[in-house]
């Protein structure tokens, strides 16, 4: 038996002893006795006797152990061409001061923060100095609408609100005052203080009596220990994409998460203290939770923190600059920012200009990984592309190759093997073991994962587990081939029924995007009164491409005749010039479904560019 599958067996027969092991990774005030509580299913808890602080042992105790002088944070952004190290001893020192900050403003343990900010070091530091205190941190994208903010305001009545004057895109400022002020307004609860972040590329006015100003305050804080809180207690409140007028709360707390994270750096990602890892995603997003903030800094890591976008900051080569100035040996990004960056750059010739002699892996997630992507990216970097599947409510990846435990072969389309602690299984409908179907996994999930949402475990029961008693309901669907490798197709509301034929667009979309000149591509089903639903394609050309509309479509139709069958049939093929996507590379299909049926499709508040999906609605309308 390898190390994968003993480690895999291990994890569900033996949860207590392979999950017990990983937590001796940490350091505990008070080491958990009692591994898993599984006395009230489906409520499991973790370590549930066990107390630390995550922040302790994300920066603290390196200091102590001699990584003081260790980039902890190296910052990038292009957008105002600034670069700056934050050590351990520095994140240390910044982070205990801003917990005492945040403490004089009357935050103490399970109180809320809300932290709207852009990608800059402070972010970083107030989701830590929150973590410090035992404070509950929900971190909200900076720019998102008011009324957005505000829901989440509500929601989470948070003590503080921590924001800054501006977030810079590519080619525009963002005011945040204007949106913040506008939320306050908005929302029912008010936090008693703003501690506000100023910006030289748009200062804001601070108003007399509520809001401080981060360095002032800084300067005059003094330093506050870590509080130790239960393994239990809750660590952060990270609200689903999408998510209007209700808020979907992701709960997730300090111990399972510390363990899971601690133990995915070694066993996933291959990536060991010293090492530099570079998570290309938001804060915003649980991605940047977990592989920017936290488990970088859990495993001693130097973690890069980027403020710019894969194109257009300057050019199609920004990543590679990155990582060559950077040392990066682990990147991690969602598929969409490799698309764009082969769409304009499809030959690679950016790679020429730097020295990626450090990257050793690739690591990609968030949007399916299509095979052509994946080609392209191992074509040209000469490393292991590794395609990952996870979920904000999982925190960290279900299925994955697992670099540092036991390589897998690669095999274009497939997410691997599941991780340790995920019984992942395929069912139908009805919850009977099908060839391809639902994905979904046996219940206890893994430390790290959601515990419950917040404060609304009915809501939790009934969005996850109430499909199949038992199981946690993924929402995707896909299939395990003879080798165990899982295959994950997309949503499971992204099946489309032809003449009773039940259709992956996920598939159809890998066809597509196998023609030469396709960059990237989306396909949803549209009504059809004799067939129930047809499929219908949006495609994007690479850069400098020039072809026959009509040529294309035929040769598009034609590839999926050939490659699924005649079923399959596109209704038709329309070429965009960009996708309506979400901040973190999601292909935004049902609000396209929605808008091609004619209701009144909700754009969500994560939407990355609205003129997208504007320019798309005329064309959609076609029919």
């Amino acid at each position: 038996m390898g190390a994968y599958a003993d480690a895999y067996r291990t994890s569900l027969t033996d949860p207590s002893a392979f999950w017990g092991a990983a937590a001796r990774e940490l350091e505990w005030f008070r080491p958990p006795a009692t591994v898993l509580d599984d006395g009230a299913p489906p409520f499991y808890r973790w370590f549930p006797d066990g107390v630390l602080n995550t922040c302790f042992n994300a920066v603290d105790r390196h200091v102590r152990d001699g990584r003081g002088e260790q980039a902890a944070i190296e910052y990038d952004s292009p957008v105002t061409d600034t670069r700056c190290t934050l050590t351990y001893r520095e994140l240390r020192e910044q982070t205990a001061r801003f917990a005492g900050v945040l403490r004089h403003l009357g935050v103490n343990k399970g109180d809320r923060v809300v932290i709207y900010m852009p990608m800059v070091p402070e972010a970083v530091v107030a989701m830590l100095a929150c973590a410090r205190l035992g404070a509950v941190h929900s971190v909200v994208f900076g720019g998102f609408a008011p009324r957005e903010l505000a829901a989440r305001i509500d929601h989470a009545r948070p003590t503080v609100l921590v924001t800054a004057s501006c977030g810079i895109e590519a080619k525009r400022i963002v005011e945040y005052q204007p949106i913040v002020e506008q939320a306050l307004a908005l929302a029912d609860h008010r936090p008693r203080s703003v501690v506000l972040l100023q910006r030289p590329q748009a200062p804001a006015t601070l108003r007399a009596g509520r809001d401080l100003d981060w360095h002032d305050a800084l300067g005059e804080a003094e330093e506050v220990d870590c509080v130790p809180v239960a393994a239990t207690d809750p660590l952060y409140i990270l609200y689903t994409s999408g998510t209007t007028a209700r808020p979907k709360g992701v709960v997730r707390d300090n111990g399972g998460h510390a363990v899971a994270l601690r133990w995915s750096m070694r066993h996933v990602y291959d990536t060991h203290p010293g090492e530099t890892m570079w998570t290309a995603s938001d804060i915003g997003w649980v991605v940047g939770h977990s592989y920017i903030v936290y488990a970088p800094l859990l495993t001693g890591c130097t973690s890069v923190l980027y403020e710019g976008k894969p194109v257009g900051t300057p050019d199609a080569g920004a990543f590679w600059r990155v990582a060559a100035e950077h040392r990066v040996k682990t990147m991690f990004t969602a598929p969409t920012a490799f698309r764009a960056i082969r769409r304009d750059d499809p030959t690679g010739a950016h790679l020429d200009r730097y020295d990626l002699g450090a990257l050793r892996y690739l690591f990609l997630a968030g949007e399916r990984l299509d095979p052509e992507t994946y080609s392209w990216a191992r074509d040209r970097l000469g490393i292991p592309v590794i395609d990952h599947w996870w979920q904000t409510e999982t925190g960290w990846p279900i299925a994955a190759n697992p670099m540092g435990l036991e390589p897998h072969a690669a095999r274009p389309g497939s997410a691997t093997v599941p991780m340790p602690g995920y019984d992942v299984q395929v069912v139908d409908e009805a919850g009977q073991p099908t060839t391809e179907g639902q994905i979904v996994i046996k219940l206890p999930l893994p430390p790290g994962t959601l515990p419950t949402l917040w404060q609304d475990d009915e809501r939790y029961v009934g969005s996850y587990l109430s499909a199949h008693p038992g199981y946690y309901l993924t929402g995707d669907g896909g299939y395990v081939d003879d080798d165990g490798y899982l295959f994950v197709m997309g949503r499971t509301d992204d099946v489309i029924n032809v003449a009773g034929h039940r259709l992956s667009t996920g598939a159809i979309e890998q066809v597509l995007a196998a023609h030469p000149a396709v960059a990237e591509c989306a396909v949803i089903g549209v009504a059809d009164e004799l067939k129930g639903q047809l499929p219908r394609a949006f495609v994007v050309l690479k850069a400098g491409t020039e072809v026959d509309p009509g040529t294309l479509d035929a040769e598009l139709k034609a590839l999926v005749r050939e490659r699924i069958g005649g079923i399959a049939a596109l209704k038709r093929v329309d070429v965009v010039a960009g996708l309506p996507k979400t901040r973190s590379g999601k292909i935004l299909r049902k609000t396209m479904r929605g808008i091609a049926a004619g209701t009144d499709e909700p754009v969500p508040s994560t939407i990355e560019d609205p003129s997208v999906l504007d320019a798309l609605r005329p064309i959609l309308a076609r029919g």
